[in-house]
């Protein structure tokens, strides 16, 4: 999902979270806040949707039985300690879902989050965005799947509580994600887009 500027409607002053939640469940259109301000998220490309689908096909499938269960962009994820709330491209949860005042809505406690990079968003993405992750005490492991080029990044936490690098770029390569100990080959996710074609 590709963030754009704040949206012009919402400028003119600071929203709290009530006045946030109450415009987004009377929205056709997702937004995302932080600290008062609220920025419109638009569509995506194809090639973005394509390899997000895939994606989420096979975790369900491979998580089939297990206590963690993926959700797609639908799914808002809130963070108290900065204000964010947002809807990454897919985030997975590992034992009970917890939601802010279990309004069944607004996720807290993801383990795995999955960003797939556009042009428009892969700044915020590798930055900012992963920043106020990191807040998130259940957060484990962050994965960007660029959607322009064959690259995955993978960041993890280690036994120190480091964030650790690992990347993938061959079309042989698996790309493992470890806190669900899942394997998935570059060539799954990138099936049926022209990246894989080429």
């Amino acid at each position: 999902m590709e963030i754009k500027e704040p949206a012009p409607a919402y400028e003119r002053r600071k929203y709290t979270i009530e006045e946030y939640l109450e415009l987004e469940k009377e929205s056709d259109l997702k937004h995302e806040y932080y600290r008062g301000e609220i920025f419109a998220m638009s569509g995506s490309k194809m090639t973005h949707n394509d390899i997000a689908v895939n994606l989420i096909y096979k975790l369900k499938d491979a998580l089939k039985g297990k206590p963690c269960k993926p959700h797609n962009s639908d799914q808002r994820i809130h963070i108290p300690q900065n204000t964010l709330f947002t809807y990454p491209d897919i985030s997975i949860v590992c034992g009970d879902r917890k939601t802010l005042s279990d309004d069944n809505w607004n996720l807290l406690n993801p383990t795995v989050i999955i960003e797939v990079l556009s042009p428009s968003t892969k700044n915020y993405d590798q930055g900012q965005k992963f920043r106020l992750y990191r807040a998130i005490q259940t957060f484990k492991e962050y994965i960007l799947v660029d959607s322009e080029t064959i690259f995955v990044e993978v960041f993890r936490v280690n036994e120190r509580g480091h964030w650790e690098l690992e990347e993938y770029t061959n079309t042989r390569d698996k790309l493992f994600i470890k806190t669900i100990d899942v394997y998935i080959e570059l060539t799954e996710i990138y099936e049926g887009t022209e990246l894989l074609q080429g």
